[in-house]
């Protein structure tokens, strides 16, 4: 069973503000393609703690997109350690799993979107540092 907590950019949640920790560093990917972030969720799933940080990447659209998951893996690692890592420090967050999306556009989380392209990387965090975990 899973359960959801979504924390949108600049919404009001429980007792504070979530925001967007590093809005810079989410433009600054090693590709040059130009991604924010979408939301952020914290999510059980089988008695783990999950953090997904979703972000919209328009140039991974299958039509008239010219960035390949080979080109948008790099970029996910690097939103792990630049944007991810960062968030978790702030607002002290621990999480068993890191899980960072591409999409080419907002999609609901967990509907099917056929038109959608989405990339998908996962990683375990250690002493501040995003470790590639195969999902």
């Amino acid at each position: 069973m899973s359960v959801l907590r979504r924390y949108c950019v600049g919404a009001v949640v429980g007792l504070g503000t979530v925001r967007f920790a590093s809005s810079s560093a989410a433009r600054d990917v090693p590709s040059g393609q130009s991604i924010t972030l979408h939301e952020v969720l914290i999510d059980a799933v089988d008695n783990q703690s999950w953090l997904r940080f979703r972000f919209i990447a328009p140039r991974i659209a299958r039509v008239g997109g010219d960035i390949t998951y080979g080109d948008a893996a790099a970029d996910m690692e690097h939103l792990c350690a630049s944007v991810a890592v960062p968030y978790m420090s702030e607002y002290e967050l621990q999480s068993d799993l890191v899980v960072i999306s591409l999409s080419d556009q907002e999609t609901e989380f967990g509907t099917p979107n056929q038109d959608a392209t989405q990339f998908f990387d996962a990683f375990r965090v250690k002493n501040m540092t995003c470790i590639w975990e195969a999902f």
